[in-house]
């Protein structure tokens, strides 16, 4: 494609996305499902230039009423994801100029919003949790997300996948906390790997491998992960359990259980059920209520830790709907606990950073079902488990063990939070 036609389209894919209507990645998708002429490589470009003007708008945004032309033309050309010279070779010479004046700002010398690149309701309660930490998380989360796999357990072990991916010209390296997962640089067309087409492997962040790890689901258990979404989790469970047992893969969502049926078919598992319930207190939960021996509530949540991948979600979000989420979460925990049998254990989980979406929740809980639940220390657990430096990855609690809280910056995770019960 042409420089200057490809501009013109990052151009117009910004405009789109920042009216924050819909996900970014959703539009993108429409986007290039509604030009079909565009490339591998003209889709890559495009994808991040967007990204990475949603990771640095505030940037941007200081930089853009200087230049000429659209704002998102100004917007697109700072963002722009490709060598310079392609990109000089489609501007006006006055954009040139701009663009010459904008390279030779200090960074560092600038607002703070103009650095850190977090809506204001953001920053002060990560500035109250991290103290000077703050910074290193927010230059992490200006940065893309690497990819993590998952080795199906049930049939591949992680040294084997690590040799075939060598062979396929890819380096792989061991994720420094699961057991299960490889790191990957770039990003591969996985999809056409032979490891993959036959289940061996799924593409899972290892933050989210450890949440499966910390259920610790056993053979012949009834289990249930009860909002599985596209079942990344789902299938990890299936896989400790050693394909034995019964797990329940409930959501809200049908559309997203379907994206779990061909992942489900790669797995070789046949001990998960999907279900599709109205809410946390349909009918299909209330039957199972005191049977379950074990279950995870991966709750919807902000996403606030995920912002490496979903750049769009700090700009969509507010407080006010934070504080709605968090009571939605505290009503699904609340419901989910009734399903847990006598020394069964229950898992709270988000991808969230925020304190009212994690501590707040759990906590609460505790207090609320003292009689019935006894809090469960994560450290030790993931220890037993054979997880490196557990203890590095908890925080809360006499001995700073009680939580699973991961964070981008420290552990080249998303952000992650999980809380554990043990039923009386």
């Amino acid at each position: 494609m042409h420089p200057k036609a490809l501009l013109d389209a990052c151009a117009e894919l910004v405009r789109l996305t920042l009216k924050f209507d819909h996900p970014a990645d959703a539009i993108v998708s429409r986007f290039f499902r509604e030009n079909k002429g565009l490339g591998p490589r003209e889709r890559a470009t495009m994808a991040e230039t967007v990204y990475t003007v949603l990771r640095k708008k505030q940037l941007f945004d200081h930089f853009a009423p200087s230049g000429s032309g659209s704002k998102e033309r100004r917007l697109a050309i700072l963002g722009f994801y490709g060598p310079g010279d392609f990109l000089r070779s489609a501007l006006t010479d006055q954009e040139k100029n701009w663009l010459d004046q904008c390279e030779k700002v200090k960074v560092a010398d600038l607002m703070e919003r103009h650095r850190h690149n977090l809506p204001e309701w953001l920053v002060q309660p990560l500035k109250e949790q991290l103290g000077a930490e703050f910074w290193p998380l927010a230059e992490s989360l200006n940065l893309g997300a690497g990819l993590d796999l998952r080795v199906n357990a049930l049939t591949s072990k992680r040294s084997d996948i690590q040799k075939e991916l060598a062979k396929a010209g890819i380096k792989a390296t061991h994720t420094p906390y699961s057991p299960w997962g490889l790191r990957i640089d770039g990003k591969p067309a996985l999809n056409k790997l032979d490891a993959f087409i036959r289940g061996a492997i799924e593409v899972q962040d290892e933050g989210s491998q450890l949440l499966a790890m910390l259920l610790d689901a056993k053979r012949g258990e009834m289990v249930v992960d009860f909002c599985a979404g596209a079942g990344g989790k789902t299938l990890a469970i299936g896989a400790c359990m050693r394909n034995t047992g019964r797990l329940y893969a409930f959501d809200t969502s049908a559309h997203r259980l379907d994206a779990l049926k061909p992942r489900l078919a790669r797995s070789g598992l046949s001990n998960v059920h999907p279900a599709a319930i109205a809410h946390e207190r349909d009918e299909r939960v209330k039957r199972l209520s005191g049977k379950i021996d074990r279950v995870l509530v991966d709750a919807p949540c902000s996403g606030l830790g995920t912002l490496r991948r979903n750049p769009d979600l700090k700009w969509r979000q507010n407080m006010k709907a934070v504080e709605e989420m968090a009571a939605k979460q505290a009503a699904i925990l609340q419901s989910s606990a009734r399903l847990i049998k006598p020394s069964g254990r229950l898992v709270y989980a988000t991808c969230s950073v925020l304190p009212q979406e994690n501590e707040m929740i759990a906590q609460a809980f505790s207090e609320a079902n003292a009689d019935t639940f006894a809090p469960l220390d994560v450290g030790p657990v993931l220890a037993d488990l054979k997880v490196e430096q557990a203890a590095t990855l908890c925080s809360g609690g006499d001995d700073g063990q009680r939580f699973l809280r991961l964070w981008p910056h420290r552990h080249q995770t998303d952000g992650f939070f999980a809380a554990a019960w043990v039923r009386k």
